[in-house]
C-alpha cells in the first residue's frame, strides 16, 4: 500500500482498510480507582494491594474523586461532551488475575461522550477522528507465566488502577493515520497531565480493530451509519508502539484479504501481535457486551458532577498542541513543520520560547530542533534533562547574530558546549574562535591566494561558480573564523564578477 493511497491491491482487485481504536490511558493518580492503595511502577509483587483491590468478602469500593477530574479533564481536551450523569457497571468475566471475577467499568453511560481530534499525518495534511466515547473503568492485575515451568503467579499491583478507554469511530484508513492518531492523543494527555504516556511500561497502549471492505464500501458506511458496508473486523489487543501498531494492522489486514479472496469468511475474534514474528495470531473469539452481562454496579451510586465544577476544570486548562502549535507559529514566523516538532512535548515548546526571547526566533527554532534534539536523542534524554539551559542556546544564536562568529564555527562552539566547557561565550573567547571581520586581514589572505593561482582567477569571469573554491580555500586559511559575507563581497570585487 502506498503511503497517499488508501487501496491494497489484491489478486481479485483492489481493496481498504477502515481501522477503529480503544486506547487505554492509566490515570496520573497516585492511588487507585476505588481505593487507597498506591499506583507506582517498579513495586515489588502484590506490593500495592488493597483489601478491596484483592476482593476481600465485604470490601466496597470508594471512587476517587480525582480520578473523575483527570478524566472530566481528558474529556475537554478532546473537544468531548462532558456528561454530567454516568453509571458504573459490573463487566463480568473470568480471569485468574481477576480477583473480583469482574471489572467495574462503564457501559451505556460513560463520563465522556462524543468529540473530535484533528490529526496531522507525515506529510502535513490533516483528518478528524471522531470520539465516541471515554469511560473510566479499573485495570486488571498480571499474570506472569516465567516464574516457575509448572505453576502461574499473579500480581494484583495493578489491579484496581485507573484506566480511561477512549473509544474512536471507525474513521481512520491506513497504518500511518493510525499511528498519528495514537501520538496526537497521547500528546494531548501529556499535555493535561492526565496521563504520562509511557508506553513502555504500558500506562497507555492500544486495542486496533481492523477491517477491509471494497473500494466504495466506507463511503456508503458514512452516508448510511450502517456497519453492514463494511467488513468483518478483528481486535489486535495491548499494542504498546508506534511502529508496532503499523506493523500489526499491515499484517491482518493482509491475512484477511487472503482469507477473503480464498474464498473463506473472517472470524470476529481477538487477536495478538507477535513483534518477533511481525503477525498476529488468535487469543479468543470476539465476545459481544452481552457476553459480559453488564449491570449497574449495586455498591456504586450514579456519578452526578456539578457543571460549575466541570467549568472550572476548563478553565484551569492548560494551552493545548493544537492552540500552541498556532501560536507559535503567529507569534514566531515558524513553519507549520518547525512548529510542529517544538509540540510534540510542551517541555520543547516552553525551552524554545524561553531561547527565543529577543532571539532570531527561526535560528533558535533550527537549534533547539535540530543539533539539541539530535543529540538528546543519541542519548535516549527528553528535553527536560538537557544539560544545556536555555539560556546557552540563547546566547549562541546572539554570538551568531552579531557576527561574534559564523554559523560553522557555532557548531564547533555547540560540541565544546556539550561536552562542558561553559557558557558559547566564555568558550568563544577561551578558543579564540571569534569571527575576522577585519577587511584588510581577509584581504591579504585574498590576493595571497589570487597571486598564487592566476589562471584559476581569470577562470573565474568565464564560469562565476568556482568562486566557491576561492571561498573555500580563505576560510581554510583563516581556520574558518572570516566572515564568509565579507569573503563572498571582496573575492567578486578583486576576481571582476
Amino acid at each position: 500500500m502506498t503511503q497517499d493511497s488508501k487501496t491494497i491491491q489484491g489478486r481479485t482487485g483492489p481493496w481498504e482498510i477502515v481501522l477503529g481504536l480503544e486506547i487505554h490511558a492509566q490515570v496520573a493518580s497516585k492511588s487507585k480507582l476505588f481505593s487507597g492503595a498506591a499506583v507506582g511502577f517498579g513495586a515489588g509483587p502484590n506490593e500495592q494491594v488493597s483489601l478491596v483491590d484483592a476482593a476481600m468478602p465485604g470490601m466496597l469500593p470508594v471512587l476517587n474523586g480525582f480520578c473523575v477530574e483527570q478524566a472530566v479533564k481528558t474529556g475537554l481536551g478532546l473537544k468531548a461532551q462532558i456528561n454530567l450523569k454516568s453509571r458504573f457497571d459490573r463487566k463480568n468475566y473470568f480471569y485468574p488475575d481477576l480477583p473480583q471475577g469482574y471489572q467495574i467499568s462503564q457501559f451505556d453511560q460513560p463520563i465522556v461522550g462524543e468529540g473530535v481530534v484533528t490529526v496531522e499525518r507525515d506529510d502535513g495534511t490533516t483528518f478528524d477522528v471522531r470520539i465516541e466515547r471515554l469511560h473510566l473503568e479499573q485495570d486488571a492485575g498480571k499474570s506472569l507465566h516465567d516464574q516457575d515451568p509448572n505453576a502461574t503467579y499473579v500480581d494484583l499491583n495493578r489491579a484496581g488502577t485507573a484506566l480511561m478507554e477512549i473509544v474512536s469511530k471507525p474513521d481512520m484508513r491506513t497504518s500511518e493515520e493510525a499511528a498519528s492518531y495514537v501520538k496526537k492523543i497521547r500528546t494531548i494527555l501529556v499535555y493535561l497531565g492526565t496521563c504520562d504516556g509511557d508506553m513502555d511500561k504500558g500506562n497507555l497502549r492500544a486495542d486496533v480493530n481492523v477491517s477491509v471492505c471494497r473500494p466504495g464500501a466506507y463511503e456508503k458506511f458514512r452516508e448510511t451509519g450502517s456497519l453492514s458496508h463494511l467488513g468483518t473486523r478483528c481486535e489486535i489487543k495491548n499494542v504498546n508502539s508506534y511502529r508496532y501498531i503499523q506493523q500489526a494492522i499491515e499484517y491482518e489486514a493482509r491475512r484477511q484479504i487472503e482469507i477473503l479472496e480464498d474464498g473463506g469468511k473472517i472470524d470476529q475474534e481477538t487477536r495478538l501481535f507477535d513483534p518477533t514474528k511481525l503477525e498476529t495470531r488468535s487469543m479468543r473469539s470476539k465476545e459481544e457486551a452481552h457476553d459480559y452481562r453488564y449491570f449497574p454496579d449495586p455498591d456504586l451510586l450514579p456519578l452526578i458532577l456539578d457543571a460549575d465544577w466541570v467549568k472550572k476544570i476548563e478553565e484551569t486548562l492548560p494551552e493545548l498542541p493544537d492552540a500552541k502549535k498556532a501560536r507559535l507559529q503567529s507569534q514566531y514566523g515558524l513553519s507549520a513543520y518547525d512548529a510542529g516538532v517544538l509540540i510534540i512535548e510542551s517541555d520543547r515548546a516552553d525551552y524554545f520560547e524561553a531561547a527565543a526571547k529577543g532571539r532570531d526566533a527561526k535560528l533558535v527554532s533550527n537549534w533547539v530542533t535540530n543539533e539539541l534534539l539530535s543529540k538528546l536523542s543519541s542519548g535516549g534524554h527528553e528535553i527536560a534533562q538537557s544539560p544545556l539551559p536555555a539560556s546557552d542556546i540563547a546566547q549562541l544564536v546572539e554570538l551568531i547574530e552579531n557576527g561574534t562568529i559564523s554559523s560553522k564555527i557555532a557548531k564547533e562552539v555547540f560540541e565544546h558546549m556539550w561536552a562542558g566547557e561553559g557558557r558559547p561565550a566564555e568558550i568563544v573567547e577561551k578558543r579564540g574562535l571569534v569571527q575576522i571581520n577585519d577587511t584588510g586581514a581577509i584581504e591579504a589572505a585574498i590576493d595571497a591566494l589570487i597571486a598564487a593561482n592566476p589562471n584559476k582567477a581569470s577562470a573565474v569571469k568565464e564560469k562565476p561558480q568556482a568562486i566557491g573554491w576561492f571561498v573555500g580555500q580563505v576560510m581554510k586559511e583563516t581556520g574558518g573564523k572570516a566572515n564568509p559575507a565579507t569573503v563572498n563581497e571582496l573575492l567578486k570585487s578583486k576576481l571582476g564578477l
